[in-house]
């Protein structure tokens, strides 16, 4: 029956659990006892030998762990200095652009005031010239009256 159980049926049924016989034996054998008495002494902080042992190897790695960061340090300092260059390099070229389109707007500026101000300039000069001409007529219109009053009043006389 359970041959003919699905693959999401078999997961369902209930784990067994594996007799003592499937397991290792009860008893550790001398060979566990013998790692089992390696660890003990490996870690125990009573052997000075073991200790002193323990401890050149911890030196050494950290040593070793020390030195390839400083090594790569080194490297990544130069790293970061080359990009640094190229970055201000870039940023130069850059400000070097702008400064050139400034100059350009610059005088692309100064020529419209210019421009400007002739411009007020002229509409100025030419009203100057239409108030002068219309002051001119009024005063050619004034002389005209007056002769005539002179005509009527010799006239008159």
């Amino acid at each position: 029956m359970s041959s003919h159980l699905s693959p999401r049926n078999a997961k369902d049924q209930p784990r067994t659990r594996k007799s003592s016989t499937d397991s290792s034996p009860a008893k550790p054998s001398p060979t566990s006892r013998s790692l089992k008495h390696e660890r003990v002494s490996r870690l125990d902080s009573s052997g000075a030998y073991d200790r002193e042992a323990y401890d050149a190897r911890r030196e050494n790695r950290m040593a070793a762990r020390k030195k390839a960061e400083e090594e790569a340090g080194c490297t990544d300092y130069k790293k970061m200095y080359e990009e640094a260059l190229s970055t201000n390099e870039r940023l130069k070229s850059r400000l070097q652009g702008s400064k050139q389109e400034l100059v350009l707007v610059q005088t692309q500026l100064e020529r419209v005031t210019q421009r400007k101000i002739t411009m007020t300039e002229r509409s100025n000069e030419r009203s100057m010239l239409e108030t002068e001409k219309r002051e001119t007529r009024v005063l050619q219109k004034k002389i005209s009256d007056m002769e005539d009053e002179v005509k009527v009043s010799v006239q008159l006389q």
